[in-house]
């Protein structure tokens, strides 16, 4: 991660995901795989309302490292919170409803590298 450009965000986010207990976080370097953001950060909340307190505490520190105001979706219910900061995406999800989505296949994070076949 030391090679990405958004090293000082995701270090920011990482902090404040630790402070606020969220679990089982992982960070995924997009950097050179997709042109929607330069990391994904997953993090889990034991339940709606810690997910709720853990998009609170991120969306303040962002606002008052001076970056603009996220996108962000999934408030009302907090099931699945998305953060887009436009550098970083941050998901944060209940357990059950991150085990149901899986993004963390999808984006290949647990996945060992592909290989050519030829």
């Amino acid at each position: 991660m030391a090679d990405n450009p958004s090293a000082d965000s995701i270090a920011l986010a990482l902090r404040v995901l630790d402070d606020m207990k969220a679990e089982d976080v992982t960070v995924i370097d997009l950097v050179g795989k997709t042109s929607l953001a330069d990391a994904m950060i997953i993090a889990s909340g034991r339940v709606n309302r810690h997910v709720a307190s853990i998009a609170e505490t991120l969306i303040e520190a962002l606002k008052d490292a001076g970056q603009p105001t996220p996108k962000v979706e999934g408030m009302p219910a907090c099931d699945w919170v998305l953060i887009d900061t436009g550098d970083i995406i941050v998901h944060i999800f209940r357990p059950e409803v991150r085990d149901f989505y899986n993004l963390e296949k999808m984006w290949g994070a647990d996945r060992p590298n592909e290989r050519l076949v030829g």
